[in-house]
Formats: structure tokens, sequence, C-alpha cells
């Protein structure tokens, strides 16, 4: 099966700004709990159309992101119907190749798979995003010397291949679920467009 997807991609977590992990280094507080969100602007799975979907990941490294396996836990947008969700599984999953494939093999343990409601809100440079009784993140730019955005190319652990991040700081990260509670601010975040294919 070919698929494509492009959209934007949301992510922070506990670490101070910028976030070290990204460039293979230890997390600043020796262990990193992130939560990635992304939204499809356009992308299908064979014959499945995925347009407009989020999906979200919730993840606990206990230790060096890239030399510890993390725990996952994967959020479904609740408007997919049967066929895309079993598509954005699949694809996020790894099962289907493409960059996701990489990013799935840091993965040890999935905790869970669950289809709830996930907003994911751009408002310029600001976003949220919010699962009824699990997420809330709200995040806005980094301003960098003379107010210009502050981006990093290039990183070696990277979500969005291809595209600068435009760092950022969170305003709230809260998350409660299988057995995990966040509850922080001013962190590190990132954010930049996304494509994926295989």
């Amino acid at each position: 099966m070919s698929w494509q997807l492009k959209g934007t991609y949301i992510e922070s977590c506990n670490c101070e700004v910028a976030c070290p992990c990204v460039f293979l280094s230890a997390p600043t507080q020796g262990e990193c709990t992130a939560l990635v969100a992304w939204h499809i602007d356009a992308g299908s799975h064979d014959a499945v159309q995925l347009d407009g979907l989020n999906i979200a990941l919730a993840v606990h490294s206990p230790g060096h992101m890239a030399q510890t396996k993390w725990n996952a836990a994967v959020y479904v947008d609740e408007r997919a119907t049967a066929a895309q969700e079993a598509s954005l599984v699949t694809i996020f999953g790894g099962q289907a190749g493409g960059h996701p494939a990489a990013l799935a093999s840091f993965i040890g343990t999935i905790l869970g798979v669950k289809k709830v409601p996930v907003t994911f809100t751009q408002k310029g440079k600001h976003f949220t995003v919010a699962i009824p009784n699990i997420v809330e993140l709200s995040t806005e730019p980094l301003q960098g010397a003379g107010g210009a955005d502050v981006q990093i190319s290039g990183h070696p652990l990277c979500v969005a291949p291809g595209f600068a991040v435009t760092v950022s700081r969170s305003n709230t990260l809260k998350y409660t679920d299988h057995g995990m509670r966040w509850d922080l601010t001013q962190k590190n975040a990132f954010f930049s467009p996304f494509e994926y294919r295989a």
C-alpha cells in the first residue's frame, strides 16, 4: 500500500528550552515525558482518506531517549472511521514504513490505544492540544533576537525530517493517564510542518 501525509505537528516535553534530546544528548531532567500531536491537512493510506484528522502520542522515556526504550500511549481522533483508525494506527505504529517506522523503533511498550476527542488548534504560532480528562497543552513561540523565530534544523532526533522546528515554550502541559501525571509549564516545545510517505 502507498500512503502519504502532510500537515503540522507540535510537541512539548519536560526538558528546559531547548530540549537537548534532539541532539542525542541526555534530557535535562534525567528522563523525558513528551506529548506529540499531529494534524493531518491532507493524507491517504491506499484508498482511505485521512484529511483533517488528529493523532497524539504520550511518551515516557525513563532515561536518555536515544538509549532507552520508550513507553507510549496512542490517542486517535474519535472522528475517524474504523478504516481511518486502522490506517492511522498502522502508519504511526511503524508498520507501513517511512519516517514513522523510524520513530516507532524507539518504543518498547505501547501502554494503550484510545479513540478519543483530539482537538488540535493553531492560531498563528500558538498551539493548543486537548483530550478531555487526559491532555491539556498550550504553547507560544520563543522570541529570538529582534523578535525573530528561533529555529533548529538538521537535528538527528527529528519528528519531521526536512523541516526546521520553531522553538517554543509550554504555557501548560498537563497529562493524566496510564498511571502517569504531568503538570508542567514553561518547558520546551517545538512545532513544524511535516510530510511523511512510503
